[in-house]
C-alpha cells in the first residue's frame, strides 16, 4: 500500500520544500489539477528530476484527446495520469493505449459516477490500471464520505488498483486501510499542517500498523 501526497494549492517552491521534508514517508507525488493549471506539465518534469526515486502522478482529469494529453504527461515524466470516468469511453481507451506504450499507468477518477458496477466492468475490460475513489470537496460538504464509495468500488473491482482520496488524516486512515486500497491519498492534512513531517509520519505509521493485520 502506497501513500500519495497531493500537491494542489502550493507554489512550486513551497511544494518542493514540503516534499523534501516528508519524502521519507511518501511514495507517490501527485501534481494536482490546480497545480498543473498554475505551473503546467513543467511541474511534473521538475519533481521527477528533483525526486527521481518517487513516482509521479499527473492529475490531468483528461476528458478529451486522451492519447495526446496522456502522452504529453508521460513524456514529461509522469508515471500515472488521471482521466475522468464520466468521459467518452474512446478517450479512456486512448489513454490506456498511451500508458501501455510508455509502460506507465492510467488511473480513472470515479468522481460523479452513478453506476459503479457497470462502469467498473467497462473500465477494467478496457485495461484501466487503476480506479480512484474521489469524493469532491463539495460532495463532502453535503455529507458524502469517500469511505462509502470505497466500499462499493472495492466490492465490484476485479483487479484494478484502487486509490482513495478525500479528507483522509492520521485519525481516520485506519478505516480506509482495512479495505485494502492500493493507494491512500492525503493532501491538505499534510500540506497545511503546522508540522507536516509529524503528520506524514503518523499517517505512514498508522497505515503500516493496520496493514499488518489486514
Amino acid at each position: 500500500m502506497k501513500l500519495q501526497l497531493a500537491l494542489d494549492d502550493l507554489t512550486l517552491v513551497e511544494a518542493y520544500l514540503l516534499v523534501n521534508k516528508v519524502k521519507n514517508y511518501i511514495d507517490i507525488i501527485e501534481i494536482g489539477t490546480p497545480f498543473i493549471y498554475k505551473e503546467g506539465l513543467q511541474a511534473v518534469k521538475y519533481f521527477k528530476e528533483k525526486f527521481p526515486e518517487k513516482e509521479i502522478l499527473a492529475d490531468l482529469k483528461i476528458m478529451d484527446a486522451g492519447y495526446y494529453e496522456a502522452t504529453e504527461a508521460f513524456r514529461a515524466g509522469a508515471d500515472y495520469i488521471t482521466a475522468l470516468a464520466v468521459t467518452d469511453i474512446l478517450t479512456i481507451q486512448e489513454c490506456v493505449k498511451a500508458a501501455n506504450e510508455w509502460g506507465k499507468e492510467i488511473v480513472v477518477d470515479m468522481i460523479c459516477v452513478q453506476n459503479f458496477k457497470e462502469k467498473i466492468a467497462e473500465l477494467e475490460l478496457l485495461g484501466a490500471h487503476g480506479l480512484a475513489v474521489h469524493t469532491g470537496t463539495d460532495q463532502q460538504a453535503a455529507g458524502r464520505r469517500p469511505i462509502d464509495d470505497l466500499k462499493i468500488i472495492s466490492q465490484y473491482s476485479q483487479g484494478a488498483k484502487i486509490s482513495v482520496a478525500g479528507g483522509i488524516s492520521a485519525e481516520n486512515v485506519a478505516e480506509y486501510v482495512t479495505l485494502n486500497p492500493s493507494v491512500i491519498i492525503v493532501g491538505s492534512n499534510i500540506c497545511h499542517a503546522s508540522n507536516p513531517v509529524e503528520v506524514a509520519k503518523a499517517v505512514s505509521i498508522a497505515m503500516k500498523e493496520v496493514e499488518k493485520n489486514v
